[in-house]
């Protein structure tokens, strides 16, 4: 048996064992939905992940080797608009499972098209229609999928439910064992069998995840936290309704016409969204521009709307507004991981590690690993400095965070230094993904937290949705970055090395630098939050 799926054996056995443990450890603190929910998500990731290990890779290939051999600037740019839609379609999604659908349909129709589009991707070889049908099935899906699963773990407990950040920590857990065990399963037989496999095994994980939900709400788990809205045009927020009284009657609206309401048009307009979506990803430079126009102007309509509120809470908007800028620098540099680095792997980097040989794809697991590990030693960590009172403002964690990820780009210098023929080992590929994830941990959950707690009450949503722009813009901004990483296909690989790493170069002072401005601004943002921790 190959090293690559002894690797991948070992990975799903000791992940079996973590996940029988952390259900059996907390079988009497949570309801059963929540770890049936558990599964769902981590199969969703394992879906996911799995084509986004195997994207760039599968694009550029040689057409003999069943790729398309795009050019790398091409295939940059189709990953971007592709995540950049992903994180811009669950607006839509949860809008209208908030109107019409509900979660349960919502969850049932997105999982059906996003194993789908894996589908149709394991049979576009040669075919860029169906390459292009196949990610805007999957953009779609996961508008429908992804912001419905995630509201319904709230639904399950009251306001005020202690237990209600433990749920979202396991569910969290499930997220990333999925993206932990994809790249080991999927990329491994995409990369050693054939692409089209790697993207059946991915549409395979998608059809488990919803058996599972399927069996999750037949067995009436769900209650009734799942249903369709019970006046068809009344939002069903978690913050207007305690669980048990969902069948509140809508407050006086006019409700809309039945047809308008019907799910059977939202069905049929995710078909006539599909070619839309497909073109967007194919002609991608136009999301420069829609991205631009609408990140623009939501940040305008944030701060025209932040002087409809008093003082302490405009102020507090400003500071969302500044400090998604900074989170957008962020992500844009931390998403090179789907595209210049998963290239750079494949060229630069020795990927036997202690005498174990490795795909390219394998690498992305490792900050899914390196989550696992250091998401509890960060909520200690936290929590201890706080009793202590030497927890660092939010600002500062923010900095932290570029500062991590501006070292983890650097330190590749020391690989180069290492470097054999082009060919570094992967320890410092291995040490960049570390102070990645450290930086994320210092940032992402902080950011999130943060919005829930400066936006005003009554537009908190909509403020999460703003927040999450600022990830589609990293995505669509990112091919730049990438596009600067080409290099001729007749460079040596010490030549393709010496040209990332000065980008990875500029991209790492670049982050430093935003860190170090943001500590500048820490006085002034700290004041504009009004005590908020």
């Amino acid at each position: 048996m190959r090293d690559e799926y002894r690797i991948m054996l070992v990975a799903w056995a000791l992940v079996s064992v973590w996940v029988a443990f952390v259900i059996y450890a907390n079988r009497k603190v949570h309801p059963r939905a929540l770890f049936l929910l558990f599964m769902v998500e981590l199969w969703e990731r394992f879906s996911y992940y799995g084509m986004r290990a195997l994207l760039v890779l599968y694009l550029t290939s040689e057409t003999l080797k069943g790729g398309f051999a795009f050019g790398e600037k091409s295939a940059y740019g189709i990953y971007a608009a592709y995540g950049a839609l992903v994180y811009l379609t669950p607006l839509a999604g949860g809008f209208l499972a908030d109107k019409i659908l509900g979660f349960r349909r919502s969850i049932i129709w997105g999982a059906l098209l996003m194993a789908a589009g894996q589908f149709v991707l394991s049979t576009s070889i040669g075919n860029e229609y169906l390459l292009y049908a196949g990610l805007g099935l999957l953009v779609i899906g996961n508008g429908f999928f992804k912001p419905n699963i995630s509201s319904l773990i709230g639904r399950l407990y009251p306001q005020g439910d202690p237990r209600r950040d433990g749920a979202f920590t396991i569910f969290y857990m499930g997220i990333n064992i999925g993206a932990f065990l994809t790249p080991l399963t999927c990329g491994t037989v995409g990369e050693l069998e054939g692409w089209n496999y790697g993207f059946l095994c991915a549409g395979a994980g998608m059809l488990v995840g919803l058996g599972i939900f399927l069996y999750t709400a037949s067995s009436g788990a769900l209650e009734r936290y799942a249903d369709p809205p019970a006046g068809g045009d009344q939002p069903l927020s978690v913050a207007a309704r305690e669980p048990g009284d969902l069948a509140t009657a809508p407050t006086g609206k006019t409700p809309a016409p039945a047809a308008v309401r019907s799910p059977l048009l939202v069905y049929l307009g995710t078909f006539l969204a599909l070619p839309v979506a497909a073109l967007l990803i194919r002609q991608n430079d136009v999301m420069d521009y829609l991205l631009a126009v609408v990140g623009l102007g939501a940040i305008g309509y944030m701060l025209y709307l932040s002087f409809q509120y008093p003082v302490v809470e405009r102020q507090r908007m400003w500071v969302i507004v500044v400090l998604l800028v900074f989170t957008a620098v962020f992500w844009t540099f931390f998403e090179l991981a789907g595209s210049a680095l998963s290239l750079f792997t494949m060229r630069n980097v020795d990927k036997n590690v202690l005498g174990q040989e490795f795909t390219t794809s394998n690498f992305q697991a490792v900050n899914a690993f390196f989550i696992m590990l250091f998401a509890p030693v960060f909520s200690v960590m936290w929590i201890r400095m706080a009793k202590s009172g030497l927890e660092p403002s939010a600002p500062l964690k923010f900095a932290l965070g570029l500062f991590l990820l501006g070292a983890g780009f650097l330190v590749l210098n020391l690989g180069k230094a290492a470097a054999v023929a082009g060919i570094m080992p992967a320890m410092f590929l291995i040490l960049l993904y570390l102070l990645h994830t450290l930086g994320e941990l210092a940032l992402s959950p902080v950011g999130l937290s943060l919005v829930t707690k400066l936006a005003p009450a009554k537009i908190v949503g909509f403020m999460m949705g703003f927040w999450f722009l600022s990830s589609a813009i990293a995505h669509q901004a990112g091919k730049w970055i990438a596009g600067e990483t080409v290099a001729p296909k007749d460079a040596t690989p010490e030549q393709t090395m010496d040209l990332a790493l000065g980008v990875f170069n500029n991209v790492g002072l670049f982050a430093i630098g935003a860190g170090v401005l943001l500590v500048l601004l820490s006085p002034l943002i700290k004041k504009w939050m009004h005590g908020v921790k």
